[in-house]
């Protein structure tokens, strides 16, 4: 067997689970393995996952990733982690969780949205490069006001992909981490500047000794630890570094190194992004979220439906599925063959996907509906709906992007996420934003940009761009039809139109 330290470990902590997979310095996957998650719903608001699960599911897919690539675990150079980027986690002195993970989806934390909103929302917009929505700003003072005995046992806040890393390395509490691409969601941090900010602190009361320090996404904070180690089958001493969000990570595994690249994670969420090589908050639509992205300089402008992906999940079982046995009943690729022949015309029904609330731009109280139905339509005319407002959600975005840099030439959309299966769904999303839409070869989103942070950091690959040129293939391209171009302003202006009801009835 080999023993030159040749491969990567690639690590998505995401909603719906945890995805582990081995690359080797060709960008080549060795093995993958996939570990639930447990979603905890104890109230309607309430989204929660118990983080050490999380570490638990991180260890046995690690684990069984060695076992199937047959490498020997000396072969490991490091490991790289992208997780969840809106949500918190409470970790007390020792660096073990103190509070669940209050997840992205969880809303308790929307009167805090108003109230930062009404304090400094212009300027934590203009610092962060973020408005205020459900985020960790808010959650952190729902934390502080709404359950002060727990809040007076935090030491810091951190986010999934950061806890698990500490887990591995056995770090505590002062050595916890935030890397730069989760800081435009912070709502306390002068993200141009990657520190936080002392003036937004002050305004909400709130202790800085409960910020974790700011790190690059390559950088090494920490070895395996001999105890979990033994957990997920390697040596211990392995280098983990920092990684980066889940979105961040999706983006630079598209190949996003450079601007005017277009990013689709059609994934739990439905995020669309283009990358650009300036910071610009969006202060007027309010829409976009600037965020760092992993290549140093460069910027991703993005904004995303909470949820986008779930509904899906809960078309199939809320609606068709319904009072039916689900092995008879139709699954995805079922679903998406039967909307196949629906072309678009004027009677098709609308949908609204915001069951979860709107987060781009925050309007949490907002939820989802249908409109234009007639007794013509049935659950093919219904799921079409579904997919399409992915698409007039992401031709808002494409407005405000353009409205904040005008010269920018927007390139193809590359799709990752596991909506890129899809060819009805990227068809329409080219026809809708009249580009081109592309799916990604052997595509394996978040854990390959988690890899490539792992080799960048342990030195193995020079820089992001370098590995994206060399383990990032493109592959089908989706041209968009000009016949249904002017359907698709006509039906954004329906789209809008119906947004700004549903707004005046919050």
């Amino acid at each position: 067997m080999k023993n030159n330290k040749d491969i990567v470990i690639g690590i998505d902590i995401g909603t719906g689970g945890v995805k582990a997979e081995l690359f080797d310095m060709n960008g080549k996957s060795l093995a993958f393995s996939f570990r639930k998650s447990r979603l905890i719903k104890s109230a309607p608001e309430t989204v929660e996952e118990d983080p050490e699960f999380q570490v638990s599911n991180l260890c046995a897919a690690v684990s069984e990733c060695m076992k199937k690539s047959r490498r020997s675990p000396s072969d490991v150079a490091a490991i790289g982690i992208d997780g969840q980027m809106a949500g918190i986690i409470g970790i007390g002195g020792n660096g073990r969780c103190v509070t669940p993970y209050d997840s992205w989806l969880d809303t308790r934390c929307t009167p805090f949205i108003a109230k930062m909103n009404k304090a400094a929302g212009g300027e934590i917009l203009a610092k962060s490069g973020c408005a205020p929505a459900v985020n960790h700003g808010p959650k952190i003072l729902w934390w502080m006001k709404e359950r002060p005995e727990v809040f007076r046992k935090i030491s810091s806040f951190v986010q999934p992909g950061g806890y698990a890393a500490m887990r591995l390395c056995a770090l505590n509490a002062s050595e916890s981490f935030i890397d730069g691409t989760y800081l435009h969601f912070s709502g306390f941090a002068d993200n141009a500047k990657s520190c936080w900010d002392t003036e937004l602190c002050r305004k909400f009361g709130l202790d800085m000794r409960v910020l974790p320090r700011i790190v690059r996404p390559e950088e090494t904070v920490g070895e395996l630890s001999s105890e979990m180690a033994k957990k997920c089958g390697l040596r211990p001493g392995v280098r983990i570094v920092a990684g980066c969000g889940d979105t961040a990570a999706s983006f630079l595994s598209c190949g996003a190194v450079s601007e005017g690249v277009c990013v689709d994670v059609a994934g739990t969420a439905s995020v669309f992004a283009v990358t650009t090589g300036k910071f610009k908050p969006d202060r007027n639509n309010k829409i976009l979220a600037c965020g760092q992205a992993v290549t140093p300089g460069l910027w991703n402008s993005y904004a995303y439906i909470n949820g986008g992906g779930m509904n899906l999940n809960w078309f199939r079982d809320q609606i068709v599925r319904a009072g039916s046995d689900a092995d008879k009943a139709p699954g995805f690729e079922d679903m998406h063959r039967m909307i196949a022949g629906i072309k678009p015309d004027n009677g098709l029904p609308l949908f609204i996907p915001h069951l979860g609330g709107r987060v781009s731009p925050a309007q949490p109280e907002m939820r989802g509906a249908w409109l234009n139905l007639s007794w013509n339509h049935g659950q093919a005319h219904l799921f079409r709906a579904v997919l399409e407002s992915v698409a007039l959600e992401y031709m808002i975005y494409i407005k405000a992007i353009m409205s904040l840099y005008p010269d920018i030439a927007l390139g193809e959309l590359r799709v990752t996420g596991g909506g890129e299966k899809s060819s009805a769904w990227n068809q329409i999303k080219a026809d809708a934003l009249s580009m081109p839409v592309r799916r990604i070869a052997h595509g394996h989103g978040a854990p390959l940009g988690a890899a490539i942070v792992a080799a960048w950091g342990a030195g193995l690959i020079e820089n992001p761009e370098k590995a994206a040129a060399k383990w990032i293939r493109l592959s089908r391209r989706f041209t968009p039809n000009p016949e249904f171009t002017d359907f698709y302003r006509r039906r954004l202006k329906q789209y809008e139109n119906a947004l700004a009801l549903l707004k005046e009835k919050l």
